[in-house]
């Protein structure tokens, strides 16, 4: 599985690419808004040039013209760059006509395996289905998510699944079993991902015993 990190801001990122795991990097003009004062296509630059992977950056427009037009301006920015387009029907021309020019798509805003099948067709290189916000309406995003990679396998679909809208270290771990492509994760859950209390306590005992055979070994040399 491939990991994307959900965020726009460049120190957290930097840290993701210096622990060697990270795959690439959704981000949105929502996600740039949090950053302060910052211009989205300088920021968007900004990541593409510290990520060697995918970096998805979103249109504004929500008609057919604008995003292709949106598109075609933020794919001068880097050759890793990705268009995330909204699963509409002006999105889904977009992408149909942007999939033939060679420029990488994501479709976001999926919330159903209907939905995913139109991205697939339209020639999408991503498509994200967005599991923490159907949990939040009473769904269960990981069942939405498996019918979509089932539907992909039987049909041989070559649009690869992000898990999006991952809101706890459990959803990674569903996500994982059940061989989706890539998880694009906060930057806050990724931390959690290293974490158990059972690694502290023994790397405590580790430390401690150490220390304790540090001070025998250099009593027995003084002695």
């Amino acid at each position: 599985m491939k990991i994307f990190l959900d965020t726009a801001n460049i120190e957290e990122i930097k840290k993701a690419v210096s622990w060697g795991i990270l795959d690439g990097v959704t981000t949105n003009p929502t996600l740039v808004s949090r950053e302060g004062k910052v211009d989205f296509k300088t920021r968007v630059k900004e990541i593409c040039e510290v990520v060697n992977g995918p970096v998805s950056a979103e249109v504004v427009s929500t008609n057919y013209d604008g995003m292709v037009n949106e598109a075609h301006e933020l794919s001068k920015i880097a050759e890793n760059v990705t268009i995330k387009i909204p699963m509409t029907k002006d999105g889904i021309k977009a992408v149909s006509t942007l999939s033939k020019e060679g420029i990488k798509t994501n479709v976001t805003l999926v919330f159903s395996a209907n939905q995913a099948i139109l991205a697939a067709k339209a020639g999408a290189t991503f498509v994200s289905p967005f599991i923490g916000r159907l949990d939040d309406v009473g769904n269960d995003g990981v069942n939405v998510l498996a019918d979509i990679l089932e539907i992909y396998k039987t049909y041989g679909f070559k649009t690869e699944v992000i898990a999006a809208s991952i809101r706890h270290p459990e959803h990674v771990r569903q996500v994982a079993l059940l061989g989706v492509h890539i998880a694009t994760i906060p930057f806050k859950v990724l931390q959690l991902l290293f974490e158990h209390p059972l690694t502290d306590k023994g790397l405590k005992r580790f430390l401690s015993d150490w220390e304790e055979y540090e001070k025998r070994i250099s009593s027995a040399q003084h002695g």
